[in-house]
């Protein structure tokens, strides 16, 4: 019988501001950064999980430490029993009655829980010789179910109505899976539209994308109108008329004002406006749907919890959800999420755009694709091509398409040596 030791955490910051890469209307010089940690067994095979939250900088070290205080919860556990049932342990953790007052259910300590599970589904993925999204697809309807906490959700999904979606898409499971291996899975790229980047690398980055294979492409926007539009002006002349463009305001605007501006942006033939206004404002985001349609609504990335998202899709406020791999409490909860869009009937296009995202949130697609929605029409994930040289299963992007990826975890392991060069040093 083998128990867990504990967990070692770590502030690991990346100078992305040195380059602005990243930079967009809200967050002008982030420094990419991963509260990250390991969960250590006393296993004989030796394996550990890894974990991680992603920040941009400032503050990496609070959710370091929000981390670290949970360490009680886990050390000591048997590992089998634990992994065994990962749903319940998200509801002894999450249900926890002081850690709710944090919260509840959003905030630091959410997104804490959310790097102990991940941390955890990495072992669970590794004993079982499995990627993450290959390890998922191969559990029953009723175990997914099983997983996922419907507490707060059955006014708009059932267990019962979950286990059918699933069931729904069982048969046809082993073809999606040799597609993903065949074809990959596919992907826009932000790479090109960083804000602070000039219009000469603007236009670079765009005719690159293309020659890459990207079918889309997504700039930030919402500092400056004119800006905005001269700098989609020039992508669509770089990009051509097939390609498409998302935009993204990072939730810089007011209601009205984002309807205003989207009316500028529009003659560009907008593939989707993202968070344009704040990530709480449910009403507001129905709103400036209403009044900019057809140009879908994009949001999810800084969605605290599955209530928020039910709230979303039952008011009609998004029409593309975008599920994060660390901003929610973990892989049991973007479960959840994954099922409240297949009842809605909602396109799923993750948020990537962030140290480790792209590696770890791949396999939430590829497991949505093979045994939730069972399509991937109109989905794609989110690349940057940033700071993937520093994990030990960096994504494969190629031709516009994420590779399925094969190594047994979650893709959330960072190189140590990494770790150790980028690890934050305040006197420093």
């Amino acid at each position: 019988m083998s128990r867990f030791l504990g967990l070692d955490t770590d502030d690991v910051r990346f100078p992305t501001s040195l380059t602005l890469d990243g930079s967009d209307a809200m967050n002008p010089d982030p420094d990419y950064s991963a509260a990250y940690l390991r969960v250590r067994t006393d296993g004989a095979d030796g394996l550990v999980g890894h974990g991680f939250v992603f920040t941009i900088g400032r503050g990496n070290d609070v959710q370091v430490a929000a981390i670290r205080s949970l360490e009680s919860y886990v050390a000591g556990r048997d590992v089998d029993e634990v992994l065994d049932d990962l749903g319940g342990f998200w509801r002894h953790l999450v249900h926890d009655s002081q850690l709710r007052w944090l919260g509840p259910e959003k905030g630091i300590m959410h997104m804490a829980v959310g790097a102990v599970l991940n941390a955890l589904w990495d072992l669970k993925a590794k004993r079982a010789g499995r990627p993450l999204w290959r390890l998922l697809a191969s559990l029953s309807p009723q175990q997914i179910v099983d997983l996922t906490d419907f507490r707060y959700l059955t006014d708009a999904l059932t267990p019962d109505e979950a286990l059918e979606i699933l069931e729904k898409a069982e048969p046809g499971r082993a073809l999606r899976e040799q597609d993903l291996l065949d074809n990959g899975y596919p992907a826009y790229t932000t790479t090109p539209g960083w804000l602070g980047y000039d219009d000469d690398k603007l236009a670079r980055l765009c005719r690159q994308a293309v020659a890459d294979g990207f079918e889309q492409i997504k700039l930030k926007v919402g500092a400056d109108k004119a800006a905005d539009v001269r700098r989609l002006r020039i992508a669509r002349e770089v990009c051509g008329p097939e390609v498409g463009i998302a935009v993204d305001a990072n939730q810089r605007w007011d209601v009205a004002v984002a309807i205003d501006w989207m009316k500028a942006l529009a003659p560009f033939d907008v593939a989707w406006i993202e968070e344009p206004t704040s990530p709480d404002d449910v009403l507001g985001h129905a709103a400036v749907a209403r009044a900019i349609a057809p140009i879908p609504v994009a949001t999810g990335e800084h969605v605290a919890n599955r209530v928020m998202f039910k709230q979303f899709l039952q008011a009609g406020a998004l029409e593309i959800l975008q599920l994060d791999a660390s901003r929610v409490a973990g892989v049991n909860e973007n479960i959840a999420i994954l099922l409240l869009a297949a009842k809605f009937g909602v396109r799923v296009c993750p948020h990537a755009g962030g140290v480790g995202l792209c590696e770890a949130v791949q396999h939430l697609s590829m497991f949505d694709y093979v045994a939730v929605s069972g399509s991937n029409e109109g989905r794609m994930i989110e690349y940057v091509d940033h700071l993937h040289e520093h994990f030990v299963a960096p994504v494969d992007v190629r031709r516009g398409r994420y590779h399925a990826p094969l190594m047994p975890g979650t893709g959330a392991e960072m190189l140590p040596e990494s770790v150790a060069t980028h690890r934050y040093r305040a006197d420093v």
